[in-house]
């Protein structure tokens, strides 16, 4: 049946998380549109619907196979979207129970599922009345209580023994808004003033040095100078990677993997002498790189190709740097993406293992000798990233590590590891190779 009513926020993100959960989309992909299609009042509870009913999905979805006596329909998954959001509003969101249920069984109509308002109002009501019983049920089992799927829990175990639960914790929470100060454009202590003077409270993090962390997240456009090119939004932890490249002026660089171009705007914001490529294989991708650059006032060379087949981009003159962001998991990002959860699958990482090790070792002959490659993920699997790197030095007779000596991060096999939480950080990972 059509709708016959437009979306509100409730039915609008009852669409977006059926694209997500159903269709594999992205949260990043989907959102936009759909919030674009509201009012603008509608559209702060759509975003937070749907990023928290992703953030809580296995145990929302747990917690619905209680409550329902037989699944929904394929042809209804919509109504099980939105029951979820339903289930998180009353458990996660202040809002007002009566409010909470009667326009979330309001939005069956938005649906054109109007048979669905008795089951909504049934099942929203019964967890009122048994809400103490039925989450000790639910949170009996690990998936449910700490809200991850079981492979992913399964790995962090195996992975960080004496972590695991944190990290759960970590993802599970709502990330901060951290801003990279252009230093070329003024300190960070002056910008700190001018967020102060705009009333918007913030804290400069340890470790990274053009970094300031928001009190309260806000709307770019209220940030002093961004369209500016003053300021970015970008976590500490992905700060790091331009200090760790050693720069000085007339290097060559080569951002791989570069967009959306957070931190090639970090290189050339760092050291704006060196010659810099921005490279990423999605041509629409590296128009955001562009976007960013121009915002900043900055430029880059920049190149739509693959990093794992430089004879089809490259000049042939070695690079200086290298500073190689690996696709990953995004495990160490869940906090910020957390359709990750239900997205990515166990048998994702080998495929990943396999891309990552082909962009090492096209890459490692394009650096000059006496050169460092900086390798990232935003991963905390020691797969993706210890266990990559060692792989790769025990292979490569010129490659050898350059520890990295810091405060951030706990030491691995190679290279440091940042668990998400850290100082307020995004997971991430970060080895300095040099070559002979």
């Amino acid at each position: 049946m059509a709708k016959s009513k437009k979306d509100d926020a409730r039915s609008a993100a009852a669409r977006v998380i059926t694209l997500v959960l159903e269709e594999g989309r992205s949260l990043a992909a989907a959102l936009p549109p759909a919030l674009a299609a509201l009012p603008p009042a509608e559209r702060g509870l759509a975003q937070e619907l749907c990023y928290g009913t992703l953030r809580w999905a296995p145990r929302l979805e747990a917690l619905a196979d209680k409550l329902l006596d037989k699944p929904l329909r394929a042809r209804d998954r919509d109504v099980h979207a939105l029951l979820l959001t339903g289930l998180y509003q009353l458990l996660y969101l202040n809002v007002p129970v009566h409010a909470a249920v009667s326009l979330t069984v309001d939005a069956t109509a938005r649906l054109g599922k109007d048979w669905a308002r008795g089951l909504l109002n049934g099942v929203l009501r019964r967890l009122q009345r048994e809400q103490e019983e039925l989450l000790a049920a639910v949170d009996a089992g690990e998936t449910a209580a700490l809200a991850h799927p079981a492979w992913l829990l399964a790995r962090l175990q195996q992975d960080w023994p004496e972590h695991w639960r944190d990290i759960a914790a970590a993802n599970n929470a709502r990330p901060p808004m951290t801003l990279r100060v252009n230093r070329l454009r003024g300190s960070r202590e002056q910008y700190l003033e001018r967020l102060q003077q705009a009333g918007l409270p913030a804290a400069a993090p340890p470790h990274a040095p053009d970094a300031l962390t928001l009190e309260t997240p806000v709307a770019v456009e209220r940030l002093p100078g961004f369209a500016d090119g003053d300021v970015s939004v970008q976590d500490a932890a992905a700060q790091l990677a331009a200090g760790l490249l050693q720069l000085a002026p007339g290097q060559r660089v080569l951002d791989a993997c570069a967009a959306p171009g957070g931190k090639t705007g970090h290189i050339l914001e760092a050291c704006p002498e060196v010659e810099l490529l921005a490279l990423d294989s999605d041509a629409e991708r590296l128009a955001r790189v562009q976007e960013n650059l121009t915002r900043l006032g900055l430029t880059a060379e920049l190149c739509a190709g693959d990093a794992g087949d430089p004879a089809a981009w490259w000049d042939g003159r070695p690079y200086d740097r290298i500073l190689l962001d690996a696709p990953c998991s995004g495990s160490g990002v869940i906090r910020r993406h957390p359709d990750i959860k239900s997205l990515r699958r166990a048998e994702d990482i080998a495929a990943l293992n396999l891309q990552q090790g082909r962009l090492l070792r096209a890459l490692w002959p394009l650096l000059a000798p006496g050169g460092i490659l900086v390798y990232a993920t935003c991963s905390i699997l020691t797969a993706e990233n210890a266990g990559q790197v060692t792989a790769f030095l025990r292979n490569e007779a010129q490659a050898r590590e350059l520890p990295i000596s810091a405060a951030w991060g706990l030491a691995a096999a190679a290279g440091r590891q940042i668990l998400p939480g850290e100082n307020g950080m995004d997971g991430f990972y970060y080895a300095a190779l040099g070559k002979a």
